[in-house]
């Protein structure tokens, strides 16, 4: 049968390698050794305490060493270094620090796409000459700026760049052209794709598709069934190298969220109230900081057992306004929660900023919206 791979592959002559994607080397991590000697060449892990149900948001990698790995409980990554120092995050400073780099990117482009605090795309104008070079200076550049280190990746698009700048961590330096994609691309594990989530990975290694040449040669029958037309479609473009969309406009957020472990498993209402109000609070705060005015909400609440649910409603007009934001993201936790869960994380979300050069958009009613996943 007729599998789903692309016609033809790009020339040479049809592409420019001009995109560079940065990614701050434990970024959170390097922070805290920077503005400390102390921490200086010794494991040092950002999160919470593992005297309580922390997790781990990032480490540097003396910790990694050990196995230490973000998203891990604290008490694990204790128990595998005992010698780790642990600090709690202090996002005033990695914002003030990713501040920095921003402006350090803008003085070569002003298509910079940030991805979080501690990563970002950019598009290399034709007039700044050899892309590869620009990014050399970049790198530089950030290390006079900061005294932090990342590593950097150079392709002809943002899937490829990516995985250039995950080789040779830290300090890796890899361009991508399309020659090179079209040698390496075919024994690519799918895992390592950007956007190729762990449960799409699950279900096509059940079929023995764990390459990018694997998924090139499967049934295009197959492939529908498993992904759907849309998914598998974007999948063949990213195993082919290629990948159709550029960078976001401006480097716009598109989101402000934040999300808490909580110490136990809780199912009293008024003690969930009070972790939806303080983190409120706290994004809201980001949200001022940054001139930003949200009109969607969204609520995550993370069960004992592990199970994910949210939902998201959308307000008549886009505000900053924290009694209006906190008494959505409140109806949001009455909707989710009725008693029957014991919830271990809370996450509150704010998106669908309104930015003041944007065309008006027509205003919608009170909109709720429910999804799950297991």
């Amino acid at each position: 049968m007729e599998n789903l791979k692309p016609y033809g592959y790009l020339r040479m002559e049809d592409v420019r390698t001009d995109i560079i994607h940065v990614d701050m080397d434990a970024f959170f991590a390097a922070v805290e050794q920077r503005d400390n000697p102390q921490l200086r060449s010794r494991p040092v892990v950002v999160g919470g305490s593992p005297a309580s149900r922390g997790v781990v948001s990032t480490c540097s990698y003396e910790a990694r060493r050990y196995g230490v790995r973000s998203g891990m409980p604290s008490a694990r990554a204790r128990a595998l270094c005992p010698e780790a120092v642990f600090c709690p995050p202090d996002f005033a400073r990695y914002r003030e620090a990713s501040a920095q780099i921003r402006a350090v990117l803008a003085n070569y482009s002003d298509r910079v796409e940030p991805v979080g605090l501690d990563e970002a795309f950019l598009l290399v104008p034709c007039s700044l000459g050899d892309p590869v070079e620009v990014a050399r200076k970049i790198r530089s550049d950030i290390w006079k700026k900061t005294r932090l280190v990342c590593s950097v990746g150079v392709s002809y698009n943002k899937p490829l760049a990516k995985l250039a700048s995950e080789w040779e961590k830290p300090t890796g330096f890899t361009v991508i052209d399309v020659e090179r994609a079209r040698s390496m691309l075919p024994s690519i594990p799918l895992k390592e794709l950007w956007g190729v989530g762990p449960q799409t990975v699950r279900e096509l290694s059940r079929h023995g598709i764990q390459t990018c040449a694997d998924f090139n040669a499967a049934r295009r029958g197959l492939l529908l069934r498993i992904l759907g037309a849309s998914r598998a479609w974007d999948l063949a473009l990213l195993c082919s190298g290629m990948y159709p969309r550029g960078l976001s406009p401006g480097g716009r957020t598109k989101s402000i969220s934040q999300e808490r472990t909580l110490e136990h498993d809780v199912d009293d209402p008024r003690e969930l109230e009070d972790s939806v109000r303080g983190m409120v609070a706290d994004v809201v705060g980001r949200l001022q900081e940054n001139d930003l005015t949200a009109s969607t909400v969204t609520l995550k609440i993370r069960c004992s057992d592990f199970r994910i649910l949210t939902r998201s409603i959308t307000l008549p007009a886009a505000t900053a306004d924290e009694g209006i934001l906190t008494r959505a993201s409140l109806d949001l936790l009455a909707r989710l929660f009725v008693g029957q869960y014991r919830i271990r994380l809370l996450g509150v979300s704010f998106s669908n900023f309104d930015y003041p050069d944007l065309p008006e958009q027509i205003q919608l009613p009170l909109v709720g919206s429910r999804s799950s996943r297991g």
